[in-house]
């Protein structure tokens, strides 16, 4: 079958499933059926072979299991999946949110802005018309108040008239489209910021809320909101994993609860606790960039305050940029309020994915099972295995990393969303927190933590198989793949909040580091030599130049000025200090040779001369 007849079929498969779950009652989206078409046909237990083409009793054995599955009112497995693809369709990035609610803003304000820019205006009264389009585009583009309040509308036009007379609008409509898109876009920046001002002079401000303090407000309350939700899903955590280890350890509890209903209840909570904490990080960067513009705001209103005061004419050049700094940062505190907004209604909009633990495990049966067990916190089994790490030398072929020998150790893609590998693999999916402190194994550029010393010594010695265990659980929980951020094993099952950037996946541990310094050759720019030539070929060049130049013939010019003058320039190589270390100098005192010589001025002539040598040098031993 070619890729777009597979792609029919599968279209078709889906439709079908909507369309009998549309006529039980219940409707579905197509994205929610495919994700269950997909993790029915992953599931091996169901007998189908995704590599034979499907035949049609296979299609109808399909259909009924889907259907069954989409309408299974006792699954915490759907709701799992639900909250998933909720989350997935409706979260995104701080940045990509605000680029496209920009862009819907625009889009919606394109109606009224080509009204303005295609007017043909030439009467007063349809000059009058434009001037007052203009005034409410100004309204809308800077959320100020209504364009329908008549109090708003005249202070708008009164700071519009101080920048845009209507005497200007014969020239506004001699430009091009562009420019009057330009020019209408910096008039709404300038009128609200003189709205803002004279609101902050207490002269005005019709309409205009303190977005400021409601933020102030706000955030705590969405933060302490979140936090409070987060704690109670925790909460159910801790005694799910408790309960679990229990029934598992305890073949004779094992037939007081459905052990795999409770333990797609815990997958269920702990998706709802990564979900609350991407929240609350995008909430608590909105507090830290909030809390930069107020202050940026209030040194901007001063900076204004101390232009404006006790002056009676200030240049435009000079106040213009003024006001348009502070329009662009309230602009930034409206982004802040949606955003803010957006992020509240989706922690609210993820809390009924959870009232099936209300229906499947209330209280009354949780509580008596409780009675017996120690509940521990992440935080606590943490605290239990930290200090006991793996000693490197037990493994010669493996790579570890620890917290604190590597810079980048909190960069590091781990896997399963921080959770034992080990502990699913051999626990059926049990979920518990790993420890970095423990070390970190590197395992195909991927890396693992784990529970406990013992776990990371098990998984050590055959990966593979532990990996390939965890893909095949994923493959009967389908909600995993997404938990556990399995799409690099299921590459076509990519969540959008989870899915990392191409750089995130080509992180290595830095362990090591080259340092080096260096000594500035000329500390003094005034020092360097702009002449001077280090290659020798270079020089060769130079000389082969100089040398065709001495064969030519050139012509020159004396003046008075510069007869008997001439500039030399010459630079000389200062020599070089050297220094040579030679044997260490030794001398030896020897006896001075002292000889007298008496009786050589000899006597008369009648006798001979009779000299006398007498030898006085010391003795070598003496001197």
């Amino acid at each position: 079958m070619s890729h777009p007849q597979a792609e029919s079929v599968i279209k078709n498969i889906i439709r079908e499933i909507a369309q009998e779950c549309a006529a039980k009652g219940h409707t579905v989206s197509e994205t929610m059926v495919a994700f269950v078409v997909k993790a029915i046909v992953l599931d091996q237990r169901n007998g189908f072979n995704v590599d034979r083409t499907l035949t049609k009793n296979d299609v109808q054995k399909l259909i009924k299991l889907c259907v069954d599955r989409l309408l299974d009112p006792a699954s915490p497995s759907m709701e799992t999946i639900k909250m998933q693809i909720y989350f997935d369709m409706n979260y995104t990035n701080r940045g990509e949110f605000l680029e496209e609610h920009h862009r819907v803003l625009e889009s919606r304000l394109a109606p009224v802005c080509r009204e303005i820019t295609d007017s043909r205006a030439r009467t007063a009264e349809e000059l009058e018309s434009l001037y007052r389009k203009i005034v409410s585009y100004v309204l809308l583009r800077s959320g100020l108040g209504s364009p329908t309040d008549i109090k708003v509308v005249r202070e708008a036009t009164a700071a519009l008239q101080s920048v845009f007379p209507h005497t200007e609008l014969g020239t506004f409509l001699s430009l091009v489209k562009r420019d009057k898109e330009r020019q209408l876009k910096e008039l709404t920046m300038i009128v609200t910021g003189i709205r803002l001002f004279n609101k902050d002079c207490g002269k005005g401000g019709e309409g205009i809320d303190d977005l400021p303090t409601i933020l102030k407000e706000a955030i705590p309350a969405t933060t302490k909101h979140i936090e409070s939700e987060l704690e109670a899903s925790k909460e159910k955590i801790f005694q799910y994993t408790a309960i679990i280890e229990d029934i598992s350890s305890n073949q004779m509890k094992n037939k007081l609860l459905n052990l795999n209903q409770l333990k797609e209840a815990l997958f269920n909570v702990r998706q709802h606790e990564a979900f609350l904490n991407i929240i609350l990080s995008d909430v608590v960067s909105c507090a830290q960039h909030v809390e930069m513009m107020d202050k940026q705001y209030g040194a901007q209103m001063e900076q204004l305050r101390t232009t404006v005061h006790s002056k009676t004419a200030i240049p435009t050049v000079q106040v213009y940029p003024l006001f348009i700094t502070l329009s662009n940062l309230w602009n930034s505190f409206q982004d802040e309020i949606v955003l803010l907004s957006v992020l509240s209604n989706m922690t609210a909009n993820l809390q009924p994915f959870l009232k099936i633990h209300e229906e499947l495990f209330p209280a009354s049966v949780i509580e008596p099972l409780l009675s017996e067990v120690t509940i521990k916190t992440d935080e606590e089994r943490i605290k239990e295995s930290t200090g006991s790490r793996v000693n490197t030398s037990d493994f010669s072929t493996l790579d570890w990393y620890f917290p604190e020998q590597t810079a980048n150790f909190d960069r590091l893609p781990i896997q399963y969303h921080g959770f034992c590998g080990f502990t699913v693999a051999s626990k059926e999916g049990l979920l518990l927190p790993g420890n970095p402190d423990i070390g970190a194994l590197k395992h195909r550029e991927r890396y693992y933590i784990f529970s406990s010393k013992e776990a990371a010594y098990t998984f050590a010695q055959d990966p593979d198989h532990y990996i390939h265990l965890i893909g095949e659980k994923a493959k009967q929980c389908a909600e995993l793949i997404q938990l556990l951020e399995l799409h690099q094993q299921f590459a076509s099952i990519a969540p959008y909040s989870q899915a990392p950037a191409p750089e995130y996946l080509l992180i290595k541990p830095v362990t090591k580091c080259n340092s080096s310094t260096q000594t500035d050759t000329h500390l003094l720019e005034t020092n360097i030599v702009k002449s001077y030539e280090w290659n020798e070929w270079e020089l060769r060049r130079k000389a082969i130049k100089l040398a065709n130049l001495r064969q030519k013939v050139t012509h020159s010019m004396q003046t008075h000025c510069s007869h008997m003058r001439r500039e030399n320039f010459t630079q000389v190589y200062l020599p070089k200090q050297v220094e040579t270390q030679t044997k260490r100098d030794n001398s030896s005192n020897v006896p001075k040779p002292q000889i007298f010589l008496a009786g050589i001025r000899g006597g008369e002539t009648s006798k001979p001369t009779n000299m006398v040598k007498v030898n006085l040098t010391r003795a070598v031993d003496e001197s």
